[in-house]
């Protein structure tokens, strides 16, 4: 399974990919305001530049012919970048001839299996479903990428599952564990997942036992 970063702040991206930990990076128009990017290609191109991972990038717009021209621009500036379309009606005829013009497609908002294999059929190579919407409306988002992985592998569709913004471990080990291709997470979300209550605990037993022995092996 690979792990994304959700965010567009150039420290942070750095930080995970010189630490090993950085399969991609998903950014949306929020986190390019929230990194303050006044010239958001230019944003886009720094972030490819800092790790030769695929880079999902989003439209600006909803509409069949600006979203197609908007697409095509965005896969213009780097074989990285994949498009994040939204999974509207307008989107399809965009999504279909993107396609065949050889642009990478991310489809957005996708929350059933009936979306998915939608999406897949008019040439996503990749479905995004966000947990934090699933869990604000009660909904089960491991539930519904475990719904996904069966379908997909039922009908021999092949096609990415991303599952985007897990809030905790638990959701983010219940997406790997139903099937999720790929999980991107907030760079504060990543941090907290190396920690657990008994690690600290642990931590402490092992420097007491290191600063006990330490001189035992320094005079062997």
């Amino acid at each position: 399974m690979r792990l994304l970063l959700a965010t567009a702040d150039l420290d942070e991206i750095r930080w995970a990919a010189a630490n090993g930990l950085l399969d991609g990076v998903l950014t949306t128009p929020a986190l390019l305001g929230a990194a303050n990017a006044d010239d958001e290609r230019d944003h886009i191109d720094q972030i490819c530049h800092l790790s030769p991972t695929p880079v999902y990038v989003a439209v600006h717009a909803v509409s069949g012919d600006d979203l197609y021209r908007d697409a095509r621009e965005l896969a213009r500036l780097s074989d990285q970048v994949i498009v994040q379309v939204p999974l509207v009606e307008d989107a399809f005829g965009a999504m279909h001839r993107l396609h065949a013009d050889g642009v990478r497609l991310a489809a957005m908002l996708v929350f059933n299996a009936a979306q998915a294999l939608l999406a897949a059929k008019a040439g996503a190579s990749t479905v995004v479903t966000p947990l934090d919407q699933l869990d604000a409306v009660g909904h089960s988002g491991g539930e519904v990428v475990r719904e996904l992985r069966r379908v997909f592998d039922a009908s021999r569709t092949e096609c990415d599952i991303l599952a985007v913004r897990p809030t905790t471990a638990q959701q983010f080990s219940e997406s790997a564990l139903a099937g999720a291709d790929g999980v991107a997470v907030a760079p504060e979300v990543l941090r907290s997942l190396l920690l657990h209550p008994l690690t600290d605990r642990g931590l402490d037993q092992f420097l007491n036992h290191v600063s006990r022995h330490h001189g035992d092996w320094s005079q062997s």
